[in-house]
């Protein structure tokens, strides 16, 4: 069973000799492994980065980064905007209730 996991997990990640893009950073861990949640389950293979790994690609950058595919950016951002606008509603209902 870990194999499994292990096998689909590698699967969705995209190929590190592919054209990747950023599409998310965060200094919180949490808040990109929702966004990377977010990415899998609409089918986005993604790859989620320790930003201090990076620092040659992406100067100055700390926390976590989401790569996708060049292909999937605009995908990828446009769910990113709109479960940030979703947030936003649940928030002001929430300060209104």
């Amino acid at each position: 069973m870990a194999e499994e996991t292990k096998a689909m997990t590698e699967e969705r990640r995209p190929d590190p000799n592919e054209k990747l893009v950023k599409v998310f950073d965060s200094e919180q861990e949490s808040e990109a492994l929702v966004v990377k949640g977010l990415l899998d389950s609409a089918g986005i293979e993604n790859d989620l980065k320790s930003g201090s790994f990076l620092q040659d690609a992406f100067p100055g950058l700390g926390g976590m980064i989401i790569l996708v595919r060049e292909e999937d950016e605009e995908k990828a951002r446009s769910l990113i905007a709109e479960s940030r606008q979703a947030g936003a509603a649940i928030d002001e209902d929430e300060t209104k209730g």
